[in-house]
């Protein structure tokens, strides 16, 4: 049996049957409203495919962005599929796969399904290389993409002007029933002079992330989940609510707040307009200002280089 990888707490975030029928029964008891849909705009193709200086992220949906750092042209966790498992897609990808530049560089949070999907990692443009987390580089090679590297926690790759630093999450993962945490989990942090932007990936809320702080400590932009936490009971060691999203960016010691993993799949019972709502509850709550947080539309691109930063 090959190597099981753990959270930084010893933790496998394993459910057992008798948990999962529970929450499907409390599924099958509420009603919820989906016919609110994620706002959009028509993506700036000319800026996309010309830019090789600014620093931007453009939201793609799920946990997908186009970032350009250090003039490359980098993809997180792309999947464009149109459907996950029987459930179809909520909103559509807010750039269509033909409107992308040539890709340099994919980085991979973990290998369930809503993050690595093949078909969109076949079609992607681009000669590009693939950071992968300790564990997953095997299946890439045999999948017919033989420019791979893995990292574990802690460990960074320089590509062209930009370093990529594997940092940790508290998560699992599972591609086949006999292939659970066969591959480790994470997130990115993207550093090019002084613009660095962290991927958090997908997560349960976690002490690690004062850690990543303190190792990355000039933070720009922080993308982080807020999706995928109802009911809390069952998801909290895997995904974080929307007031612990904003705890993990006080954490990292961010500047820009970017929520993501609400819009494109149901994978738990809470909605798209929940996440927002509590979000925005607590960002208000905890008095921050309004302009560090970027509820991006559908195929829109920001910069930040003109951003000062918080701490």
């Amino acid at each position: 049996m090959g190597k099981r990888y753990v959270n930084a707490d010893g933790t496998s975030n394993l459910k057992t049957l008798a948990d999962f029928r529970r929450w499907q029964k409390e599924r099958r008891s509420k009603k919820k409203d989906l016919s609110f849909r994620v706002p959009r705009v028509e993506p700036d193709a000319e800026l996309l495919s010309g830019n090789r200086e600014k620093p931007t992220v453009t939201f793609i949906g799920h946990s997908t962005f186009l970032v350009q750092l250090g003039g490359l042209n980098i993809v997180t966790d792309p999947v464009w599929a149109a459907r996950m498992g029987f459930a179809p897609r909520l909103s559509p990808p807010g750039v269509p796969m033909k409107a992308l530049p040539p890709i340099d560089v994919v980085v991979l949070s973990h290998a369930h399904y809503d993050h690595l999907h093949l078909g969109s990692l076949r079609r992607l443009p681009g000669d590009f290389v693939s950071l992968v987390p300790e564990g997953l580089g095997g299946w890439f090679r045999r999948k017919g993409f033989p420019r791979v590297e893995e990292l574990s926690w802690w460990s960074e790759k320089r590509v062209g002007g930009v370093t990529f630093g594997f940092v940790p999450a508290k998560h699992w993962t599972r591609r086949m029933p006999w292939d659970t945490n066969t591959s480790h989990w994470g997130g990115w942090v993207m550093q090019h002079d002084a613009d660095c932007l962290y991927f958090a990936g997908d997560s349960g809320y976690d002490g690690i992330f004062r850690e990543i702080g303190k190792r990355y400590s000039d933070i720009r932009v922080a993308l982080i989940p807020i999706g995928a936490y109802e009911p809390e009971w069952f998801m909290r060691d895997s995904h974080m609510s929307p007031e612990e999203a904003v705890q993990t960016f006080v954490d990292v010691g961010g500047s820009i707040f970017v929520p993501m993993h609400y819009d494109a799949f149901r994978l738990a019972d809470d909605t798209p307009k929940e996440a927002l709502d509590r979000l925005h509850a607590e960002w208000e709550r905890r008095g921050l200002p309004l302009e560090r947080l970027w509820t991006m539309e559908l195929g829109k691109t920001r910069s930040w280089s003109a951003v000062e930063t918080l701490n």
